[in-house]
């Protein structure tokens, strides 16, 4: 499945240039499980908000305590959001792993192997010293998309092997 770079979200897209592949992968099912839990939350802290002043609790809430309720209910997807933000972007020079909260742009002569071992939930980059990155843009979840991922950017690691 080809997409450009900016192609709809959960694509594995490579865009062929002059000289190089780029390959932009991520998650499926992670983006719509975070963009629905976000929308429910909100839902539904909107409605308690609403309900709460209309419901004898024995407890007064005034107009402030249903807008700090939906801001809570906003911070709570935001935070939720942040799980839709992983993405791996790989070209000839290296890969930038963009993970929940950092990112990371490593060359490919620091990575040892692209792996995706045994019953792991999500990819990794094996680097020197024993350590390695997660790629949580690549999940075992998805399936078939994973696999074409995975395939796709081993191929560019092996291609920067070979031409170093």
């Amino acid at each position: 499945m080809n997409a450009p770079a900016g192609a709809e979200a959960g694509t594995v897209g490579a865009v062929p240039t002059p000289d190089r592949d780029v390959v932009v992968v991520r998650p499926r099912k992670m983006l719509i499980a975070s963009w629905v839990g976000a929308v429910v939350t909100v839902a539904l802290f909107v409605a308690i908000a609403v309900v709460l002043r209309n419901v004898q609790t024995g407890v007064y809430f005034r107009f402030a305590d249903q807008v700090a309720l939906v801001l809570l209910g906003l911070f709570i997807a935001g935070g939720l959001l942040l799980f839709a933000r992983p993405r791996v972007r790989a070209d000839a020079e290296g890969i930038e792993v963009r993970n929940v909260l950092v990112t990371r742009r490593l060359p490919w002569s620091l990575v040892l192997r692209v792996a995706f071992p045994d019953g792991a939930s999500w990819a990794r980059l094996d680097l020197p010293d024993d350590e390695y990155l997660a790629v949580l843009a690549i999940q075992a979840v998805d399936g078939r998309r994973a696999v074409d991922a995975i395939t796709r950017v081993r191929a560019l690691h092996a291609r920067s092997r070979s031409s170093s």
